[in-house]
C-alpha cells in the first residue's frame, strides 16, 4: 500500500493511520466472549456470567486495549512499508475520518537521521603513550612494604616525622563553638600519608610525645563537611604516642607473604610489571578511545532526535535520584532534578551513539566471536581462576553483550586511529596513573 509521510520538522513525521470499526468492534467481542470464560462474578457459575454483564463491567478497559493493539500494528505495518527508522515512541491523536465505517488517527514521531561522516583523514587526534618503569615498580614495593609496616614507640624525646604513627586527642572549635565531628580522643593516623588536612599535618610534625599545640586551620571551600567548608577552625592537639615505621625487608621472606608463586624478588618484580602494564594499557585505551570518538563527532554532521535525547536523561535523573537514596537522602525520589543538568552529558551520549553506529555500519566494525572470546580470556587473566570467570562471562547473555559493546568500541578507535592524522604524545606513569 501507498504510505503518506509528511514532513513537519527536521526529524519529526507525521502519518494517518485508518482502522475499520467493524475490525475493532470484532476484536472487543472476541476479548469479552474470552474473558466471560474466565472472569468471577457474584451469583453466578464460572463461565456463565452473561455477556451483557461483562460487557458493562470490563466493555471500556478492552476497548481501550485493542484500540491500543490495534493502532500499534497500524504504525508498526506503516513504519515497515515506508522503511521508517523510528526515534522513540509516536505522539497519537484521533483524527476526522473522510470515510464511513472506519477511525482515523494521526501518528507523529521521529527519525533517526542521516549521519554524514567526516573525511578521517583530516580528523586530528592526539594518541597518549605511558611505559611501566623501574622507578614505577620500586614505588608499588614500596606500597606493599607500608601495607605489612610495623610499629615500635619512639623515646619521650624524640618528635613525630613523615611516616610515624601518632596518637592524639584533638578539639576543634569555630568563634569558640565546638562543631560536630571535630573531636576526637585516642586518634591515630600516619603523618604524611594525607589522611588529614596538610594544616593539620603540619602542626602535628615535630610534636613529642605529651605535648599539646593550638592552631589555626581553614576549611578549603569543598570540603566535604558542609558546616564547615570555607571557614577557619581553632584546633587543640595532645600527643600522647609516637610510633616509628619499620618496612620490612624487600628478600624472599617478604614475597612469600604476598603470594607470589616463584618467591624471589625477580618474580614479585616481574609481576608487578605485568599487572601494572595491564593497568596502563587499560588506562591508554580509555583515555585514547575518548580522544578518538570526540575528533570523530566533533566533525560529523547530523540531526539530533528528541525522543531518545529525554530517554537518556529520565535513565539519568533515574540513576542520580537512586545514588541519592542510596545515600540516605530523605524523599530522594521526589527531590528536585531539573532536566538541564544533565542535558549536555545525554546530548552528547546519542549524538555518539548515532555515529559510532552509522560508522560500524559503514565498515563492517562489528565484533567477531574471536574478538570476543579473545577479550574475556585477557580480562580472566588477571584472577586467580581464569576459567571460572570465563564461565561466568559466557553464562550470561547480558554480560556477554556488554563485552561484545566493549569490543566494537575497539575496533571504531582503532579504524579511527589509523585514518586520522595521529599525533603521539608520550605521558608520564604518574600522571597517567593519578586521573580516573
Amino acid at each position: 500500500m501507498a504510505v503518506n509521510v509528511e514532513t513537519l520538522e527536521k526529524l519529526e513525521r507525521k502519518v494517518t493511520l485508518t482502522l475499520p470499526t467493524s475490525a475493532i468492534n470484532t476484536e472487543v467481542e472476541n476479548r469479552l466472549k474470552r474473558l466471560a470464560r474466565q472472569v468471577k462474578v457474584d451469583g453466578f457459575r464460572p463461565g456463565k456470567v452473561p455477556a451483557k454483564v461483562v460487557a458493562q463491567m470490563y466493555g471500556a478497559s478492552v476497548q481501550y486495549e485493542v484500540m491500543n493493539d490495534k493502532v500499534g500494528e497500524a504504525f508498526a505495518a506503516v513504519a515497515t512499508e515506508a522503511k521508517l527508522q523510528v526515534a522513540g515512541a509516536p505522539q497519537i491523536n484521533q483524527a476526522e475520518s473522510a470515510n464511513e465505517g472506519e477511525l482515523a488517527f494521526e501518528a507523529i514521531f521521529e527519525v533517526y537521521p542521516e549521519v554524514k561522516l567526516a573525511d578521517l583523514s583530516t580528523v586530528e587526534v592526539e594518541k597518549l603513550t605511558a611505559a611501566v618503569t623501574e622507578e614505577a615498580i620500586d614505588k608499588t614495593v614500596d606500597i606493599l612494604r607500608k601495607q605489612r609496616r610495623t610499629f615500635a614507640q619512639r623515646p619521650a624525646a624524640e618528635a613525630a616525622v613523615d611516616g610515624d604513627r601518632v596518637t592524639i586527642d584533638f578539639l576543634g572549635s569555630i568563634d569558640g563553638v565546638p562543631f560536630e565531628g571535630g573531636k576526637a580522643d585516642g586518634f591515630q593516623f600516619i603523618v604524611g600519608d594525607g589522611q588529614m588536612l596538610k594544616e593539620f599535618e603540619d602542626a602535628c610534625r615535630g610534636m613529642k610525645s605529651g605535648e599539646s599545640k593550638t592552631f589555626p586551620l581553614a576549611f578549603p571551600e569543598d570540603y566535604h563537611g558542609k558546616d564547615v567548608a570555607g571557614k577557619t577552625a581553632d584546633f587543640m592537639v595532645t600527643v600522647h604516642k609516637i610510633e616509628a615505621a619499620n618496612l620490612p625487608e624487600v628478600n624472599e621472606e617478604f614475597v612469600k607473604t604476598l603470594g607470589v608463586a616463584e618467591s624471589t624478588v625477580e618474580a614479585l618484580r616481574a609481576d608487578i610489571r605485568k599487572n601494572l602494564e595491564r593497568e596502563v594499557k587499560a588506562r591508554l585505551q580509555a583515555r585514547n578511545k575518548a580522544a578518538a570518538m570526540d575528533a570523530m563527532v566533533a566533525k560529523a554532521e547530523l540531526d539530533l532526535p528528541k525522543a531518545p535525547v529525554q530517554s537518556e536523561l529520565d535513565r539519568m535523573v533515574a540513576a542520580a535520584r537512586a545514588d541519592l537514596k542510596q545515600r540516605g537522602i530523605k524523599d530522594a525520589d521526589k527531590a528536585p532534578i531539573p532536566d538541564d543538568i544533565f542535558r549536555p552529558q545525554a546530548e552528547r551520549r546519542v549524538r555518539l551513539g548515532l555515529v559510532v553506529a552509522e560508522l560500524v555500519r559503514t565498515q563492517n566494525l562489528n565484533a567477531t566471536r574471536e574478538q570476543i572470546e579473545a577479550h574475556i580470556d585477557e580480562m580472566a587473566a588477571a584472577y586467580e581462576r581464569p576459567a571460572d570467570v570465563v564461565k561466568w562471562y559466557t553464562g550470561d547473555q547480558q554480560r556477554m553483550a556488554e563485552v561484545e559493546a566493549v569490543v566494537i568500541e575497539a575496533n571504531v578507535t582503532e579504524y579511527i586511529l589509523s585514518k586520522a592524522k595521529v599525533t603521539e604524545k608520550a605521558v608520564d606513569f604518574d600522571e597517567l596513573m593519578a586521573q580516573q
